[in-house]
């Protein structure tokens, strides 16, 4: 709930959709130091990570070939989201 709430306001629209390589970065150097998390984890009631360590490869993996890809913005806001989720249950 709390992060649905949070992405209800003006941090979703401006928070999820730009990013940059370095941006990219840091994502990936968060979720390093986060460490593996338990799975399933839900990002919505429409999506559900049951293997965390491919969620992520998949998801930055195109992104850092095309980070600029319209088509890849949904990656950007899935990693987003479990980002914001993880930071709210530390």
């Amino acid at each position: 709930m709390i992060l649905s709430t949070l992405l209800a306001g003006r941090l979703f629209s401006t928070y999820l959709w730009a990013m940059t390589m370095q941006e990219l970065q840091e994502l990936e150097d968060f979720f390093t130091n986060a460490g593996k998390q338990q799975v399933p984890i839900f990002l919505n009631d429409a999506t559900e990570i049951t293997d965390y360590d491919l969620f992520l490869q998949s998801h930055i993996q195109p992104l850092r070939a095309d980070i600029n890809s319209k088509v890849y913005q949904p990656l950007v806001h899935r990693l987003k989201m479990l980002k914001l989720l993880i930071e709210s249950n530390a």
